[in-house]
């Protein structure tokens, strides 16, 4: 498949190693990298709809899926609204669990998925269910990752001390002043851009997981979403303002968002610091993964997620489902992106760490 796009002087070995991404791709991707500004890297190619042999454009729209949780994180500190150290109820009156609004921002709530019928895309609906959960552990004493009720409490705690919805913020903190192409309730008008999700052949879910007991756990956690090719292409996913993953971009501007974060643009300079520092870690005690999380943000992890170990370091960021891969390296000054429609699994995927690896050399 044919790159489009362009890399600055100095970065050909990135638009050949997303040569490489794309010459085994059964989709599309994009890779973009800002710097100080300036798009060192913008680069796109494959299909945005495998199906129909839609191409992949510089426009192209993807869900970003747990890259939301990156977006929410910085909406939250820049609003800075929300005292980490205080207790969910002083802001949510009836939430009974004993958890601090910063237990909720690092996946340590205890409450990693929603008991009882519901629906994953009313927010509303699974926050009041959240309100009243038992915990599985005391909040603050073990992490795990809260795929997708970290969104429906995020969201519950910035409607209760904004009076507004988490998409309308994205909109209002973060897309209108700073002219980012990223949104959380895509609106219908942009359903032509958007490119369309597949899964790989064999894709699973937690693939360091082998605990049988702590699997149910996880296919309750994504029941109806991942392991649904028509719910995560529908345009209810997309227009729901899931704080979790339900945001969709371009590269382009998940880049820039991390560039200017880099650069003491969007949040100031205390609030950055305070959610990029490390707020939990530890193996997660669901999926056997290592994690570290700032409020919201992921952060450098001794597995590399965000790449090598000479440029990751003080790096923040969150990584999406199926392979997406978006960040800062505050030393190197940029941000950087990837975004991709096709799902692969994590045992099984190299892309964003071949990218991250030829953005190092290429320093």
């Amino acid at each position: 498949m044919t790159v489009l796009g362009s890399v600055a002087p100095g970065f050909d070995a990135v638009r050949d190693a997303f040569a490489d991404v794309l010459a085994d791709a059964r989709g599309g991707a994009s890779f973009a990298v800002v710097r100080d500004g300036r798009a060192v890297v913008d680069l796109w190619g494959g299909l945005a709809d495998p199906a129909s042999a839609v191409p992949w454009r510089d426009d192209t729209l993807c869900v970003l899926f747990s890259g939301t949780k990156g977006i929410v994180a910085t909406v939250v500190a820049a609003l800075d609204v929300l005292d980490p150290d205080a207790p969910v109820r002083e802001v949510w009156p009836g939430f009974t669990a004993d958890a601090t609004i910063g237990h909720v921002l690092a996946h340590t709530a205890g409450l990693p998925y929603v008991d009882g019928e519901h629906d994953m895309l009313d927010n509303a609906a699974c926050a009041a269910l959240l309100a009243e959960q038992r915990p599985l552990w005391t909040p603050g004493t073990r992490v795990a990752y809260h795929a997708l009720t970290y969104g429906h409490l995020v969201a519950e705690l910035l409607r209760r001390a904004t009076g507004r919805s988490v998409g309308t913020l994205v909109r209002e903190t973060l897309a209108e002043p700073f002219g980012l192409d990223l949104h959380l309730g895509t609106p219908e008008y942009l359903d032509g851009r958007m490119a369309r999700l597949l899964r790989a052949p064999g894709y699973a879910i937690s693939t360091v997981l082998d605990d049988p007991e702590r699997r149910k756990i996880v296919e309750r956690m994504y029941a109806g979403l991942l392991d649904s090719d028509e719910r995560m292409n529908s345009a209810a996913y997309r227009r729901a303002e899931l704080a979790a993953g339900s945001a969709t971009g371009t590269a382009r501007s998940m880049a820039r968002l991390y560039d200017l974060l880099g650069h003491g643009q969007v949040v100031p300079p205390d609030p950055l610091a305070r959610a990029t520092r490390t707020w939990s870690e530890g193996v997660d005690a669901i999926n056997d993964r290592p994690l570290r999380f700032g409020l919201g943000y992921e952060l450098e992890d001794p597995i590399g997620t965000y790449g090598p170990t000479s440029r990751s370091a003080g790096a923040f960021g969150h990584s999406g489902a199926g392979g997406g891969r978006h960040g800062a390296w505050p030393q190197a000054g940029l941000g950087f992106s990837f975004v991709t429609n096709e799902l692969r699994s994590e045992n099984a995927d190299g892309r964003a760490d071949r990218l991250l690896e030829a953005l190092s050399a290429s320093l």
